[in-house]
């Protein structure tokens, strides 16, 4: 099956360019990335806290079935133009491997029913890109952009 969303990592290079178009109209692709019942369903994480505006911060968390704390995110918004652009940091709380990364998410308006997510993500180093590389972003991406469309299209 062709992965919907693409993604381009120049060789050598700490940064990771992300793409994807959605059946989506642009403020409702916004919606998915800013209102954290819409987020907690496509990224399937528990969301603890999201100020959706400038100098906001948020954090994710995950637990498995016992209750046991398997993965916790936070990240500062440091630009927001609603239904334009988002830029924020991510960084994964507990792991030895992983630095903060830089994010722009850039939102683009194609037709009254179709929009695009253009993402820019920056990295410490080319080692921390490739590790993330390594451990399957490109398939967990494509899922979660794909559970957004999903669910998404139910909030029409």
């Amino acid at each position: 099956m062709e992965q919907k969303t693409k993604i381009n990592a120049e060789g050598g290079k700490q940064e990771l360019v992300i793409t994807r178009e959605f059946n989506l109209p642009l403020e409702l692709l916004f919606r998915a990335y800013v209102e954290s019942d819409i987020v907690e369903q496509w990224m399937t994480t528990k969301v603890l806290k999201l100020e959706s505006k400038k100098h906001g911060c948020y954090q994710l968390e995950s637990t498995d079935a016992q209750g046991n704390v398997v993965f916790q995110a936070n990240g500062v918004i440091h630009e927001f133009r609603p239904n334009q652009k988002i830029t924020r940091t991510f960084e994964m709380e507990n792991t030895s491997f992983f630095g903060v990364q830089l994010e722009l998410l850039e939102f683009e308006k194609l037709t009254d029913n179709t929009s695009k997510l253009n993402m820019h993500i920056i990295y410490e180093s080319v080692a921390q890109r490739d590790q993330v590389l390594k451990i399957g972003m490109v398939q967990g991406i494509n899922m979660a952009h794909n559970r957004l469309q999903d669910i998404a299209n139910k909030l029409k």
